[in-house]
């Protein structure tokens, strides 16, 4: 039962038993029965004004807490003139504006955090208590190669890209630095956060490709400055004595063809070392927007060639749409015939060679089925200047690892489990 029933079930009680016993003291006085009756009647008017003046915060302090409870923050009351209940008024005027502010501070808070999340550089994975994954930023889907739908509410091992078995097998607190097919190089961390009471994790998945290929570069760039610049000092000095020597030979002498066999040696040990220096003086690209189709077109036809006599089959799936990409159309020329030509020598007798583009994001494929890249191989593909030709100078991945990684562009070589090694690009959008 209400406290205001109670309070108003007592006074119409009491004052029905007051009127009955002054009737009865007083029905043979009818002027003191007359006054008993005003008085009951003031009291009456004093017990409904302590009435309002007791239930009335208490009516205020239900409808504030229903406030509260349906999260309305902008509900305030005004003061009524009564000491007591403008005290309660006050408080809660008070109350109200703090939580309302505290929530807006929270709101703005949440989607700062949110917004950042979204647009963070940082791979950015959330897990639920079961470790299924609650939410995944964008840089995170880049990284592992998934939609945002198919991944979801899914738990962690349901996948099989490497990021996510190093994340079973990490402990929380810990952090493991995983290098994928292609010189992708990503530091996965995994953390814990207490929600709710319970403890959840969070992955975070930093690339330090570019961090990585600039260390390496300044280091073998010095190296290769110092070689550069002894080598043609010393070629350009001997080139001329050999020469002067080679101009005072008589016809017919014995040692000139000796002499121009040591000049040539020279000349080709100078293209070599201007190969390496081209690397480290590789400019930066000029993007501009350019269509990939006619750009393949044109490095499928210029290849065609090579491929035929290598009896290799050049093949070009090319969409008739065109593909706009931001990028340096001479660069990537180069990189293309380079891979190009790598597929074709990649094949010892007769194959095929693929070319292959598709669209949304807009992805480029060039692939073989030649002998295949050994298991023992894969981990250096992308090594400075690692070859596994005869007699070759590695310098055609290392150029196109350059190029492909200022151009922001994800890459893998790979062969996969048909036979078929695949060079496969990815263009940032």
């Amino acid at each position: 039962m209400k406290l205001s029933t109670k309070f108003i079930g007592f006074i119409v009680v009491i004052h029905i038993v007051t009127i009955a016993l002054s009737f009865y003291i007083f029905r043979e006085n009818k002027f003191l029965f007359l006054a008993s009756e005003l008085l009951i009647l003031v009291s009456l008017a004093i017990c409904w004004s302590l009435y309002n003046d007791l239930i009335r915060p208490i009516q205020l302090l239900l409808r504030g807490l229903d406030a509260i409870r349906d999260r309305d923050f902008n509900v305030k009351f005004v003061k009524t003139g009564k000491f007591e209940t403008d005290q309660l008024i006050d408080v809660y005027n008070q109350m109200m504006d703090r939580l309302r502010h505290e929530r807006t501070l929270q709101q703005e808070q949440h989607f700062f955090l949110q917004k950042l999340v979204q647009t963070s550089p940082t791979g950015i994975i959330l897990l639920d208590y079961d470790e299924n994954i609650a939410s995944i930023n964008p840089r995170a889907l880049e990284l592992t190669g998934l939609q945002a739908e198919e991944a979801a509410g899914k738990p962690v091992s349901d996948f099989q890209h490497p990021v996510f078995k190093t994340i079973l097998a990490l402990e929380p607190g810990k952090s493991q630095t995983l290098t994928l097919p292609g010189p992708q190089t990503l530091k996965i961390r995994k953390a814990q956060f207490v929600d709710r009471g319970f403890p959840c994790m969070f992955i975070m998945i930093e690339e330090l490709t570019v961090e990585i290929l600039e260390a390496e570069k300044r280091s073998y760039g010095k190296v290769i400055r110092m070689m550069a610049h002894e080598v043609n000092n010393s070629i350009g000095a001997v080139n001329s004595i050999l020469d002067t020597t080679l101009q005072l030979q008589p016809e017919g002498s014995e040692i000139a063809p000796a002499l121009q066999i040591a000049i040539e040696r020279n000349e080709h040990l100078s293209v070599f070392m201007r190969n390496f220096a081209d690397v480290i003086r590789l400019p930066e690209p000029r993007l501009e927007t350019i269509d990939l189709v006619p750009l393949l077109q044109k490095v499928v036809q210029l290849m065609e060639y090579k491929a035929r006599t290598s009896g290799v089959t050049l093949q070009a799936e090319l969409p008739s749409a065109p593909l706009p990409v931001r990028a340096d159309a001479g660069q990537l020329e180069q990189v293309f015939i380079n891979l190009v030509k790598n597929a074709i020598e990649a094949i010892p007798d007769q194959g095929i060679v693929q070319v292959r583009a598709s669209s949304n994001p807009v992805q480029l494929e060039i692939a073989d089925n030649g002998t295949g890249i050994p298991e023992m191989l894969k981990d250096k593909l992308f090594s400075p200047f690692f070859s596994s030709k005869n007699g070759g100078q590695g310098i055609g991945l290392t150029l196109a690892r350059e190029i492909l990684t200022a151009h922001g562009c994800l890459f893998t070589l790979e062969t996969e489990k048909n036979g078929w090694t695949v060079f496969r690009v990815r263009f940032s959008e």
